[in-house]
This record gives structure tokens, sequence and C-alpha cells, in this order.
């Protein structure tokens, strides 16, 4: 960021020429001393100097505005759809609890109709490395609601059909976990929402930084409606953002824990009561 000086600004003079859009900060004005009766020291030129410290003020509010809209959005230039929204062609899961419906991928279960473990929509069409992923996801079940992206995964055909194991960014109906970085049937919580993390060589996971308070994240997601996921996974650093916000960051130097590729899945949760995923707008960008 480009910082200049703008005394002449303090001193009264007309604003400089902003138009190279670098961030421009007026010299704060002079903190006169009070006399021994506690009254300011009169200033000549009072009103033209109050005039110039307004222009100050303005042309201050403006460099902060500027700045902080100064970058758009990033677009989303060489994402592919993964998804076709009509199919589940390029993905392969358990029919008597996956199936297409309004265009999305809906996984859902009963009271009485669980799968005997967590179980995954895999997408069968990569085994990604460094690349984005982004979806469109909306969780129903208020007391049950448990699932999941699924990434750089392997599958474990020893347990059961459709199981994967590896990073996930976690999603719950209570939001209790929603936002953060977890390891399927390995290491388990890796970074809690809010939380940017470091895992050194057959370490476990520690506190680097804060990323902003919990109850703040957590007021960012939206129950029981849509809310887009997006996962960045480059190198060793993987960030999981959700509606725009960082919710969890994790650097794994774990080289016999961490995953490099692997599978991308949805998951199905198995649990005590009724709940419903829906997944739409699958895009992926690969590096």
């Amino acid at each position: 960021m480009m910082l200049r000086h703008a005394g002449n600004c303090a001193e009264g003079s007309a604003p400089e020429d902003h138009s190279d859009r670098s961030l421009t900060v007026a010299a704060p004005l002079p903190i006169r001393s009070r006399d021994r009766q506690g009254a300011v020291p009169r200033q000549t030129h009072r009103s033209g100097a109050w005039l110039a410290a307004g222009i100050c003020l303005l042309v201050l509010a403006s460099a902060v505005h500027a700045q902080r809209s100064m970058f758009p959005p990033a677009g989303e230039s060489g994402f592919r759809k993964i998804f076709d929204g009509q199919s589940l062609k390029g993905w392969d899961c358990d029919p008597d609890f996956w199936r297409v419906q309004n265009g999305a991928i809906v996984g859902e279960t009963k009271a009485d109709h669980q799968p005997p473990q967590n179980i995954f929509c895999i997408w069968r069409d990569g085994k990604p490395a460094d690349f984005e992923f982004k979806v469109e996801y909306r969780l129903t079940g208020a007391n049950s609601g448990n699932s999941g992206f699924q990434y750089r995964s392997v599958e474990l055909p020893e347990v059961a059909k459709w199981v994967l194991k590896g990073y996930q960014a976690d999603i719950d109906a209570q939001q209790r976990y929603t936002g953060q970085i977890y390891e399927e049937r390995a290491r388990g919580f890796l970074a809690l929402r809010g939380q940017f993390t470091y895992i050194g060589d057959n370490q476990k996971p520690g506190l680097a930084g804060s990323l902003g308070d919990d109850a703040a994240l957590k007021g960012l997601i939206k129950v029981e409606d849509w809310n887009e996921m997006h996962i960045i996974a480059r190198g060793n650093i993987l960030i999981q953002l959700m509606n725009g916000h960082v919710m969890s960051q994790l650097i794994d130097d774990d080289k016999a824990g961490r995953k490099m590729d692997g599978l991308i899945g949805i998951q199905l949760h198995r649990t005590d009561g009724p709940m419903k995923i829906e997944s739409r707008n699958i895009r992926l960008k690969e590096y």
C-alpha cells in the first residue's frame, strides 16, 4: 500500500490530487497545550484553519474508503462445473440415500433409515492436488444434521463402500462445527472456526493466530438456507471460507499425516434423526 504524507493539508492549503488512487494520509493536526487557566491559546485566522482541518478529515475519509473498496471481489476465471445439475454423471454414491432434485445433489436420511456408517457421494473424475472448490449447500435437520465436503481423501474399502478418509470442510445444523477443518477417520480436529493452526512433523495442531471471534463468524452462517463453501488447497496450506469470510486455515507440515491430493466427496453422516444435505453449483479450479 502506498502512503504519502500530506502535511500541506494540515497547514490549510488545498488538498492534493488523489487521482492516482494511492492512499494519502493527512498529518495529524498539532495538539496545542492549554495555558495555566485551561484555555486553548488563540490561533490567527481561526476560521481558515478549521476549514482546512475539515478538508483534511474529508480527504482522509475518502482515502480510507478508497483503500477499503480498492480491490473488487476476485473473479472465477478457470473454474469449471463438476456437477451438471441434472444427473449424477461423474459422481458415485449409494442410490438408496442420494438423488438429484431441483438442480442439486441431495443426500437424505430418516430416523429409521440410516447408513451403517458415514458415507459419501464421491466425485470420480479426478484427484485434485492444488485447487479451489466452491459449492452452494443447504443443510436441514435442526437436531441431527451433520455433513461436510471431503477433499484430498482416500477410500477405505476395507471399512465399506463409499467411505472416505481425509480433510473435511465440516458443517452441522447447529453450527457448532461449521467452517472448521476436520480430518475424517484420521487426526480429527485440525483447525476450529476462527483459528489459524500449524501442524509440525509428527506433532499435534498448535494455534498460530486468530481469524476472528467464533460467535461473530457463526453469525455469518445462514441456518437451513443456502451458504457458499469455498476451499483453497495450495501445497500444505488449506483455507476454508464461507459466504466470503475466512473461517479456518491450516499449514500442515506433518508429512506422515497430511495428504497432498485425493478424492472429493459430500458427506452423509449417520445420525440419530432425519437430515438432508443439498449441494448445487459445484465448481472446481485446478492449478
